[in-house]
């Protein structure tokens, strides 16, 4: 594959480089208030919405404090019942003739397609000076991550990923905690999930065609994926499952509007849907960056088009300034499978976990392990966190424990308020302020992105990396780096 982009825009960002960006460290911004450094605070910022239904809902009324100039979504019905509480907004199916139509009326963009399309919309808004705010996973594949850091540092747009845990004040306080040395060197990580929630992980693609559903344009929904018919409900999943309004349960789909999740050409799985969240604590405070070696250790159920029932994946970083060698253990796999036991850490290891819990583990969680003790996180964002030295038998809350309490805070605190943060950058002009911006989110999604290459590329095959040239020493896995879109929907650079 040709020489991969520089890192981010010039060169790969050095470590000090990472933790002045991930600590926020900014003299403009700890100085003096957001909104006083714009001359134009009052005036209202008009944003474009792409992808309106489902998760695009919740970021639309997110920033509805702001214009709502108009909403994009392949589905005519979502499209239609979002316009009824955005009236003043104009309604698209295809991104691409909003964004050349509606260019000069827009400020910013949200983005909450499937997957497949993060990378395509987020750099096509991007190139023509629009302010981002992109769901997570920022992007499908790694190439694409590489291309949205470089746009990123060349327009100097806002920008922020929508793993909101950044946000949260327990989130900051432990990346605070660790890197103030209280549970000393960390050596391992242990991250799991009880994703999949979706059914299509673990399935071959079927046979046959569906009806389209009135309203959905099913080309645009493929977008740069490979064309393929159009398939419902599952029948053994469906199983007389419906919503409340006596609908089939969205989740029972093969893949729009929510299961697409489970393909390998439209998302990433349970790793890169949820690790943007679990890992994001950990991967800030232990300045994580590019691994050496990736692995996929075991899994349960692998098809040819789909992800895992269940896995475990091995990644090893080396030492990074004041840290050292790590390893990092994925897990997942839903606990209500029948058929299927998920992997999950040993139970030497979470004991103390096991014990605050009744025995039991929680459904997903964040186990750091240093030299001087251990800390827990037990949600999936991040906003609380436990600390348990190595001569203590339990856990202690992270804010009441002695051994944190002399830890300086450093980082600003913002309330929970993710989607204020990227709006009051906007307002501010300052790309830098955003937790979750491109310059780290795009680090953090590229090197959680190579856990779904060693799932495709095989188990027990690890892959040494390179990470600044973005390829694997001893294997050839660049078709997995970037894939092959269809004409009309490639990636601008």
């Amino acid at each position: 594959m040709q020489k991969f982009f520089k890192v981010y825009g010039t060169a790969q960002p050095s470590r000090r480089q990472f933790l002045k960006s991930t600590s926020l460290a900014s003299a403009s911004l700890l100085a003096m208030p957001y909104l006083m450094r714009s001359q134009d605070a009052a005036k209202k910022i008009n944003i474009a919405v792409i992808g309106a239904g489902g998760k695009g809902a919740s970021d639309t009324d997110g920033v509805a404090s702001e214009n709502i100039v108009a909403l994009c979504d392949v589905d005519g019905m979502r499209l239609n019942e979002r316009l009824k509480k955005y009236p003043n907004a104009k309604g698209f199916k295809d991104y691409r003739k909003m964004l050349e139509e509606m260019g000069a009326s827009i400020d910013a963009v949200t983005i909450s397609t499937p997957d497949h399309h993060h990378g395509i919309a987020t750099a096509m808004a991007m190139k023509m000076k629009k302010h981002v705010y992109t769901q997570k996973p920022l992007t499908q594949t790694v190439y694409e991550a590489r291309v949205l850091g470089k746009i990123a540092a060349e327009t100097k747009v806002v920008t922020q990923m929508g793993n909101q845990g950044s946000s949260e004040d327990g989130l900051r306080r432990a990346v605070e905690v660790i890197q103030g040395g209280v549970i000393g060197k960390v050596h391992e990580l242990h991250v799991w999930s009880n994703r999949p929630v979706w059914p299509t992980q673990g399935i071959e693609r079927p046979a046959g065609a569906d009806p389209i559903p009135e309203g959905l344009d099913w080309d645009l929904w493929l977008g740069p994926a490979q064309s393929r018919p159009y398939k419902g409900s599952i029948p053994e999943a469906d199983a007389g499952k419906t919503d409340k309004k006596g609908k089939p349960n969205k989740r029972n789909f093969y893949y729009a509007p929510f299961s697409w999740r489970g393909w390998t050409d439209f998302g990433t799985g349970a790793l890169g849907d949820m690790a943007c969240h679990t890992v994001n604590m950990p991967f800030r405070a232990l300045k994580l960056g590019y691994p050496s070696i990736i692995e996929c250790e075991e899994v349960k159920v692998l098809k040819a088009e789909t992800y895992p029932r269940s896995a475990r994946i091995r990644f090893e970083f080396p030492q990074r300034e004041d840290m050292v060698p790590l390893k990092f253990y994925w897990y997942d796999g839903n606990p209500a499978y029948k058929d299927v036991e998920p992997f999950r850490p040993h139970p030497d290891i979470t004991k103390e976990v096991l014990d605050m819990n009744d025995g039991r583990l929680p459904g997903s969680g964040c186990l750091l392990v240093g030299e001087k003790g251990k800390l827990f996180s037990p949600d999936d964002y991040g906003t609380k966190f436990y600390l348990k030295m190595n001569d203590e038998k339990e856990f202690l809350s992270g804010d009441k424990h002695e051994a944190g309490k002399n830890i300086p805070e450093r980082l600003p605190r913002i309330h929970k308020a993710h989607y204020k943060e990227w709006l009051d950058a906007i307002r501010s002009n300052d790309p830098e302020m955003p937790y979750s911006k491109f310059k780290v989110a795009a680090y953090l999604t590229e090197t959680i992105l190579l856990g779904c290459i060693a799932l495709r590329h095989g188990v027990k095959k690890p892959i040494e990396w390179d990470g600044p040239a973005a390829k694997a020493r001893n294997a050839d896995v660049s078709h997995l780096v970037r894939r092959a879109c269809r004409k009309g929907w490639e990636i601008p650079t």
